[in-house]
Formats: C-alpha cells, structure tokens, sequence
C-alpha cells in the first residue's frame, strides 16, 4: 500500500544556485549526492524532515515532460509567519501570507529555475484536518 509521498524531483539549470536556494535559504539539509564515474556531482538528496526529500539533478530545461502537469510543491511549515520572515531575512521573495479557501494558511516563494514552491500551514479548521493523523 502507498503510505506517503517519498520525494518530489527537480531538474534544475544549476546544481550549486538551486543548493543555495533550497540549503542555505530554506534551511533543508543535505542528504546525500549523486556523483558521475569522474567523481562530478550531478545530483542531490536534500531531507524536509521525516520521510520526506527533494530530490535535484542539474540538466536541460528545454523539454519538460510531455503533456506534464506539474504546478508547484507544498511545504508543511509549524509557523508560516516566523517561516516568511525567516526566509525573508534569508533573502528570498515570499508573498504575503494569506487563509486560503482550505481554511489553511500559504505564502509562496519560487526557486532559481522558477518552480513554484508553497508554504503552508494548517489550522483547526483547515479542510484537510479531519484527515491529519
């Protein structure tokens, strides 16, 4: 049976920007690299917290997936406030933060390559709650 999301991937026009967006300004850690047989790395495992990684390998943007749906993914945050300010002192753009129609909160930010990235974070009556465990 499927019991969670494992990773989202990204592939980004380069490793070292998207590492500085994703490490050093929203703070996740580093789980383990992709290195090729000349000992270049290509990739990175980057932890969110419990069971859940991005995963980012550097290469063209030029030809996204067929028919791709792809929006954006969202980040589970404990205080989007103090979160948007953090990332803000951090230098990155976020939007204001706002209750969304779920009754959750969300603010959003974008990475180098432009993947839109929400943060979010639920309240009591949030829509999803009768489903968090």
């Amino acid at each position: 049976m499927i019991t969670g999301l494992a990773h989202a991937c990204f592939t980004v026009s380069n490793l070292e920007q998207a590492l500085e967006f994703y490490r050093d300004q929203l703070g996740l850690q580093e789980a383990f690299d992709f290195v090729n047989d000349e000992g270049r790395r290509f990739g990175i495992y980057l932890h969110l917290g419990g069971r859940n990684f991005i995963e980012l390998f550097e290469g063209t943007l030029e030809a996204p997936a067929t028919g791709q749906s792809y929006r954006h993914i969202c980040l589970e945050v404990d205080d989007i406030e103090a979160t948007a300010a953090t990332l803000r002192e951090r230098g990155v753009d976020v939007t204001p933060v706002k209750l969304g129609r779920d009754q959750s909160y969300q603010a959003w930010v974008e990475d180098p390559d432009g993947n839109r990235i929400e943060l979010h974070q639920y309240t009591p009556e949030s829509w999803q709650a009768p489903s968090l465990t």
